[in-house]
């Protein structure tokens, strides 16, 4: 593989990060309105998430920060990170978003793809110890409750390649509930991942769509190999992806081209690239090492790095999110 993350990169973006976090306009709000009262600003309604652009962004913006923070503890920004931190994540603003939870409104919020990058994030900070998971871990808990409350009333899963897509939900969460060893949670995502997809095969993968930021086959390949013992996963892939040793269906051996990266729809490609790069090195690291397919997936996996790592900052539409994914593809595959 040609590409890893270093000091230099990891201070990019998290100067990028730092740049977007606190900025709390333009702002599009997933917030329904109940009444009058309910006409807030973002920083009133989210004293923590409220920059970024959307709240989800904001959150996984924090998953890159603290992610980069305990990879390079020396970096430039670390003290900024900190102190940002410090004034940001305290009980009161953590009680504050946990009660916008409580809302009629709000049974929806963010579903379900905020709820795991927030878990995400609380898998990370519990990473770095000082009381600051502890801190967010009520808000974690809330969400955590969410996904063992929805997921078994979905009967189906969602294959778009936006926000809504499930098995990009579930293999964030299976991270979270993992290292909180919420047995049960584990427990869900799994049987529901392979009640959704154990019997899929010869996947034709229709995409890219104009706005999509997920590959619907790589990203449900990828939970798959996450819930199924490495055996059962080498045959169910085998049989999801049956052409790959050709490299087809050839749409996801080629980066996505970006028309306007000004268009925030449209730079959502620039996401589909990386996390197709996220999703190859991972296939790549569960294959056998003499397996031809290997190569294959490393070398799909290099290209759309090239095609999107330039494109990480420069125009706040992809600046604002785009370092997380970049970082997820980065630090993914067998030699990461």
């Amino acid at each position: 593989m040609t590409h890893a993350l270093d000091a230099a990169t990891a201070s990019r973006f998290a100067a990028a990060a730092l740049g977007h976090v606190t900025r709390e306009y333009p702002n599009k709000m997933d917030h329904v309105l109940s009444g009058p009262e309910d006409v807030q600003g973002p920083r009133a309604l989210h004293p923590i998430f409220f920059g970024s652009f959307d709240w989800h962004s904001c959150v996984h913006g924090w998953w890159t920060l603290f992610t980069l923070l305990r990879l390079y503890p020396d970096m430039p920004e670390a003290a900024r990170i900190t102190a940002l931190a410090d004034e940001l994540f305290s009980a009161d603003n953590v009680a504050a978003e946990a009660a916008y939870l409580d809302r009629p409104g709000s049974r929806g919020f963010e579903r379900p793809y905020g709820w795991a990058w927030l878990l995400m994030l609380a898998a990370e900070l519990e990473r770095h110890g000082g009381g600051r998971g502890a801190v967010l871990r009520p808000l974690a808990e809330a969400f955590a409750r969410r996904f063992i409350d929805f997921l078994p009333l979905a009967d189906y899963p969602v294959r778009v390649g936006t926000h809504y897509n499930t098995a990009f939900a579930l293999r964030l969460t299976l991270d979270y509930a993992e290292s909180a060893g919420d047995a049960a949670l584990i427990a869900l995502c799994r049987n529901r991942a392979l009640r959704w997809h154990s019997g899929d095969r010869d996947c034709q993968a229709w995409e890219p769509s104009q706005d999509e930021f997920l590959s619907p086959a790589l990203m449900e390949a990828v939970l798959m190999r996450r819930v199924m013992a490495p055996d059962v996963f080498a045959d169910w892939f085998a049989a999801f992806l049956p052409r790959l040793d050709r490299r087809e269906p050839a749409t996801l051996f080629q980066p996505a081209g970006v028309s306007d990266r000004s268009d925030g729809k449209i730079a959502h490609l620039d996401g589909l690239n990386l996390s197709r790069a996220w999703c190859w090195r991972e296939i790549g690291s569960a294959l056998a090492a003499d397996d031809p397919r290997r190569p294959i997936a490393l070398q799909a996996a290099d290209d759309h790095l090239d095609a999107a790592l330039h494109h990480v900052t420069g125009d706040y539409m992809g600046e604002h999110w785009l370092a997380s994914f970049a970082l997820l593809a980065l630090l993914a595959g067998p030699d990461a």
